[in-house]
């Protein structure tokens, strides 16, 4: 079991070698969520997340012999790019497994960085038995990126920091997926400052944390696809369950259209990037679970900003989607000449903007005269989206909803 000596040891050790990152006010946020929001912006470290904290404390601390024969690990991603991008730092050869889903973004981050980059397996579980199968063969070190007593010790270093920058911070929010984070910072901001509350969020497709609660003990998970990719742990890790399962003050666990919606509104309001990992403590406050902390002062822990581009783009659409400012309708139309010129003039008159319309006359109805046209459509609100349909339907215009 770890303490606050080795959390603060580490700071010492990764001085220099990690960014310490700012924990600006965030007005935006602040106003959406009710509370006073401050982000601690881990995804501006130099590999994008919170990982590289703990992969330097660890690595730092292997022997000279160890150094030289190198390190393996297994991780779905930020754990990875972060240990090959210290391993380079520091001259120690990296060996990571990952998974064949991994983000391709992270999978080419890692090769560029120098790291040997094997994929392995369909999940997490089974890329990380693989690593353990090469580390003895090999003679490496493994580096657990969750549960290593080294690792948690190195991300409680975000805990120290949060203290020094919002020493009244009445909640911080932390996403979880193998605790070694939650772990880390609360055994860091409980012993320094016990009165604030420790609020652990998980996607509720990878919520491995909530199943140890209930069990208590880490037990094993199905998974399930999720954009918090970096969650997707089976199981919690031991060393990291025992140090935050009595600091951790509530559980929230946030859908994937929360997810969705939170990366969203972090790109839009506040200008940042974040993986879906990294977007759940915003989910957890605009869930509506965490209403007695509206007006109080809480820091969302945004661990990481490695999200594919082409996952980004899909996001942003369904998050418009949802927020009723992109819709796809299909409008039956007259075929003769004027139909199509009337329909947008009467999407047109309602402020909408029309991004893509296409015809469908193979399979309308019977009605040869009539032409079945799919619109999609940019409005501002779901308000906005109601009169528009109320404006075609008052002009004699059928529509109806396209998935």
């Amino acid at each position: 079991m770890i303490t606050l000596k080795e959390i603060e040891a580490a700071r010492d050790r990764i001085k220099g070698a990690v960014f310490h990152s700012p924990c600006p006010a965030s007005i935006p946020l602040s106003e959406i969520t009710g509370m006073e929001i401050f982000c601690k912006l881990d995804n501006l470290q130099r590999t994008g997340s919170f990982k590289e904290r703990g992969a330097r404390n660890a690595l730092a601390q292997l022997s000279a012999e160890q150094k030289k024969r190198g390190v393996i690990a297994a991780s779905a991603g930020n754990h990875a790019q972060a240990l090959a991008y210290q391993g380079k730092l520091l001259g120690i050869p990296a060996t990571v497994v990952m998974p064949k889903f991994a983000p391709l973004i992270k999978v080419n981050n890692c090769q560029k960085l120098g790291a040997n980059v094997v994929l392995h397996g369909k999940d997490f579980a089974e890329a990380k038995a693989r690593a353990h199968e090469i580390a003895k063969e090999r003679d490496l070190a493994y580096i657990d990126g969750y549960d290593d007593p080294a690792i948690i010790a190195g991300q409680g270093t975000m805990g120290l920091e949060i203290i020094d920058q919002v020493p009244d911070a009445d909640a911080v929010i932390v996403p979880v997926g193998g605790a070694g984070l939650i772990a880390g910072v609360s055994l860091a901001i409980k012993t320094l400052r016990p009165k604030t509350k420790i609020i652990a969020v998980e996607a509720e497709n990878v919520a491995s944390f909530s199943a140890a609660l209930e069990a208590g003990k880490p037990t094993k998970i199905a998974l399930h696809p999720t954009l918090a990719d970096g969650l997707a742990i089976p199981q919690v890790g031991a060393n990291g369950f025992e140090i935050a399962q009595a600091r951790v003050d509530k559980t929230v666990i946030v859908t994937e259209e929360q997810i969705a919606i939170s990366i969203l509104r972090m790109v839009e309001l506040d200008k940042g990037v974040v993986e879906g990992a990294a977007a759940t403590p915003l989910a957890a406050c605009l869930s509506g679970k965490l209403k007695r902390f509206a007006g109080k002062r809480v820091v969302l822990l945004l661990s990481g900003g490695n999200i594919d581009p082409n996952v980004l783009s899909r996001v942003i659409e369904r998050g418009l989607v949802a927020d009723g400012r992109l819709c796809r309708f299909t409008a039956v139309i007259s075929d003769r000449p004027g139909g199509l010129a009337d329909l947008a003039t009467r999407i047109a008159s309602t402020g909408a903007s029309i991004k893509q319309v296409v015809h469908d006359r193979a399979f309308g109805s019977s009605d040869v005269s009539a032409v079945h046209v799919r619109c999609t459509v940019e409005t501002r609100h779901h308000q906005h989206l109601a009169e528009l349909h109320a404006e075609l339907k008052s002009h004699g215009v059928e529509t109806y909803d396209t998935k």
